[in-house]
């Protein structure tokens, strides 16, 4: 499994979505599902697939599916 692959199923799994509804365009509160707690399971589930965890300020920034790729080249892991 790519590791697109993963962090498509991170957002499936943890936002309990379609894999049609995971895009680009995706951002934090823009669909029910991501909500503060769907966020956290959405945390969860990434840091389950990447074997990482997440800092703090990483979470919080954490606000859309574009910036959670940029966000993960910090732990290096490109996601393409």
């Amino acid at each position: 499994m790519t590791n697109l692959e993963k962090y498509r199923n991170a957002f499936v799994e943890g936002l309990e979505m379609s894999p049609e509804e995971v895009n680009d365009s995706l951002e934090y509160q823009g669909v029910p599902q991501w909500d503060s707690v769907g966020h956290m399971a959405l945390i969860a589930s990434l840091e389950d697939a990447f074997g990482i965890m997440m800092d703090t300020d990483d979470i919080i920034d954490f606000s859309s599916y574009k910036k959670g790729i940029e966000i993960l080249k910090k732990y290096d892991i490109t996601v393409e």
